[in-house]
């Protein structure tokens, strides 16, 4: 296996209540890389994440973790090496935000075991990355929206982890918490170089931020590569089952897509 290669997966298969949510998916994600999951409703995105936690077995293949077979890890060591941000923050949690974030440390501590200095500071230096230091004492359930889902991102952060994977981490934002939220994973992955494998139903965000992208369809992969590709292809409309447009970004060297009629 590529000494490279964090997260492999061979042939998987997966099948809930008689009807087949994937199949026969094959990919890898590398160290440092950002790697943007897009698909439409039903393609089995999260459920794919789900595998990819452990949390969903599976029907036929393999996941491989620092080349290891995933099902030979116990929660709390997948939990040291992958950790996992919702799509939404759940609310009525009596937290406050540092004291959330530092749950985040779990799979390094042991049984009885007080916080230690790494363990503050690693909650300290999540909480600075994402801009939430400011609301630190504040209660989860006072903060805004974009605001909770920067600390779940701190959390996973603090977990201290070489991949975090998001289920669609700007859905439901207004435009400034979308691009704080994106702005804020390209920190991550460029500075700290961890690796990020995002949901996502913004193509354009996979296509300005992402190495590579994954795209499926149904269950099944129908693009891997990176983001010329994609957008210069047929499978955008092919998956998507509509027309897209495709134009230049005006300040940057992106192309930027757009569904045919949706300005009409």
């Amino acid at each position: 296996m590529n000494q490279n290669c964090l997260l492999k997966v061979e042939n998987l298969s997966l099948c809930l209540g008689g009807t087949k949510i994937l199949v026969q998916l094959s990919f890898e994600v590398r160290a440092g890389e950002y790697l943007s999951i897009i698909g439409p409703n039903g393609a089995g995105k999260t459920s794919l994440l789900r595998c990819l936690l452990g949390v969903l077995s599976l029907n036929e293949g393999k996941i491989f973790l620092r080349g290891q077979p995933l099902d030979t890890f116990s929660r709390k060591k997948i939990s040291a090496l992958v950790s996992y941000v919702p799509q939404t923050a759940p609310t009525g949690l009596p937290f406050l935000v540092e004291d959330f974030v530092a749950l985040g440390r779990y799979p390094h501590l042991s049984f009885l075991r007080l916080p230690s200095e790494k363990d503050r500071l690693a909650v300290q230096s999540a909480l600075e990355i994402t801009g939430t230091a400011k609301f630190a004492r504040r209660s989860l359930d006072t903060l805004s929206g974009g605001e909770r889902q920067k600390v779940l991102i701190a959390a996973a952060l603090a977990q201290e982890t070489e991949i975090i994977l998001l289920d669609e981490p700007t859905a439901f934002l207004d435009p400034r918490h979308r691009v704080d939220i994106l702005q804020c994973l390209k920190q991550i992955n460029r500075q700290k170089g961890t690796s990020i494998l995002a949901v996502t139903h913004d193509i354009n965000a996979a296509a300005a931020f992402s190495h590579r992208i994954l795209a499926l369809k149904e269950g099944k992969p129908v693009f891997i590569g990176n983001k010329t590709e994609l957008v210069h292809s047929k499978v955008l409309s092919s998956i998507y089952e509509t027309d897209f447009l495709l134009a230049s970004h005006p300040e940057a060297n992106l192309p930027v897509v757009m569904e045919r009629g949706s300005l009409l």
